[in-house]
């Protein structure tokens, strides 16, 4: 029968139990420390041999960037003014610069809790909604679905802008060289041709060499405009500082329309082996921005200050009619836009193609592919016949899409990751975004409405 009284402990035993707890503490502090060190971070679980550098980055942002938008920004300072367009521009940048900002911000911080290297933009709402307030998560894959209609919707619209640009340009400058006298929807019609055999490419790699050649032919577009608008002295007393009230939100829908490249900035990021240096100060998006909006301003206003209120919706359009140096000018632009279409059209086709391919057997992927491309590419085309001028047109996509994609969906997606208790002192960031959000509802409505209303006034 063992003794029921307990035993006093020696003093060797006393050290020994000092010194399992003392190791026991010393354990725990060691695996906090651990757990802290063991941080998930994205950029060290991205491809660091084909993930691209910052310099590499800040090209893909600044050639998205700096495409033919900035061609259409003489037209939006001849519906804002002088004066108020140059301040106005300046203002719309920081507020696309922002919203970019806050965007990929809170996509990192979602990768960060998930422990994922990267999310694109719908993934990106997705996981906002999903880790956010309770009431709000089953409405995680409504935020995915719309982000990604949105952007397929965003695109095939630009599709369209761009297969007006394309086909207004040649009908100038063959019409005015030649007998010809054919009207502008003809020459829109045509483009079917080219724009088919791009849109069957489905391999990224094989439109690089139609990125470059387009990029070399918007340089020299732009060298021959900025001749063009320096050849003679530039008259400003017969420029209003600022135009109608009724002109001014064409404006804004034209300015979101050039200047947001919301859809592009996610796979750069994304594709970025050190993405931390995508924000920050100097940073690859401040960087970029500051250079598109310099030059945005600056073409805007040169072109304005030059054109007056004959600025046609590219300037290209504007350049003397029969000159050899004009005429480059228009097709080289012609050109290029039209070799960009392969890479725009091929981003909103996979974002279409990765929600219906489960439908088909697999055995017609490659014919359904090829059907679903060229009935795209036809009903574009139809729709730009229909809709042969381009400055509303612009107006439009910028108005319902751009401004819905560009600064109110990064808005929400802020608020919803940061709520209830990160929304700074007072919650500034809530009553800001809230500001962010209504502007971007007006710009909808007004630029849209605006836009729909010189539509039907050019029919009627």
């Amino acid at each position: 029968m063992a003794d029921p009284t307990p035993s006093i402990p020696t003093s060797k035993e006393k050290s020994n139990s000092v010194f399992t707890l003392n190791d026991f503490n010393s354990r725990t502090n060691l695996t906090e420390k651990a757990q802290l060190s063991e941080e998930y971070i994205p950029a060290e679980h991205r491809d660091q041999v084909k993930g691209q550098s910052s310099n590499g980055a800040l090209a893909h942002l600044l050639k998205s960037s700096l495409g033919s938008g900035i061609l259409a920004m003489p037209m939006a300072f001849s519906n804002g003014g002088m004066l108020f367009s140059m301040i106005a521009t300046l203002v719309v940048g920081f507020i696309c610069t922002h919203c970019v900002h806050i965007l990929v911000k809170t996509s990192q911080e979602i990768c960060k809790e998930s422990k994922v290297p990267a999310l694109n933009f719908a993934e990106t709402a997705e996981k906002v909604f999903e880790n956010g307030p309770k009431r709000l998560r089953p409405f995680s894959k409504f935020a995915k679905q719309f982000v990604d209609m949105s952007l397929m919707a965003t695109y095939f619209a630009a599709i369209c802008v761009y297969i007006v640009f394309i086909g207004t340009s040649f009908h100038d400058v063959i019409n005015y060289d030649t007998t010809l006298n054919w009207n502008v929807r003809i020459y829109i019609a045509l483009t079917v041709i080219p724009c088919l055999l791009i849109g069957q490419i489905r391999n990224l790699k094989w439109l690089v060499p139609f990125s470059a050649m387009a990029n070399i032919f918007i340089v020299v577009t732009f060298c021959i405009v900025l001749y063009y608008l320096f050849s003679e002295p530039f008259v400003f007393s017969d420029k209003p500082l600022v135009a109608k009230v009724t002109q001014i939100p064409l404006f804004f829908a034209t300015v979101i329309f050039a200047m947001e490249g919301i859809g592009v900035v996610m796979p750069v990021e994304n594709a970025m082996k050190k993405p931390q240096q995508f924000l920050g100060c100097p940073g690859v998006l401040n960087i970029a921005m500051i250079i598109v909006v310099t030059l945005y301003a600056a073409i805007g206003f040169l072109g304005y200050a030059r054109y007056g209120s004959d600025v046609q919706a590219s300037i290209t359009l504007n350049l003397k009619e029969g000159e050899a140096l004009a005429d480059t000018a228009k097709l080289l632009m012609a050109v290029a836009i039209l070799f960009t279409f392969g890479l725009q059209f091929f981003i909103p086709n996979e974002i279409l193609w990765r929600h219906i391919k489960h439908k088909f057997n697999e055995r017609h992927h490659n014919i359904i592919q090829i059907l679903l491309r060229t009935g795209i590419i036809l009903i574009a085309v139809g729709v730009s016949v229909a809709i042969p001028q381009l400055g509303p047109f612009i107006s439009l996509v910028g108005a319902v899409f751009f401004s819905l994609l560009g600064i109110f969906v990064p808005s929400v997606c802020e608020t919803v990751y940061l709520w209830p208790d990160r929304l700074g002192c007072c919650r500034w960031i809530l009553y800001k975004n809230i500001v962010l959000s209504l502007c971007a509802i007006l710009a909808l409505i007004a630029g849209s409405t605006t836009s729909i209303m010189e539509i039907i006034a050019m029919y009627t």
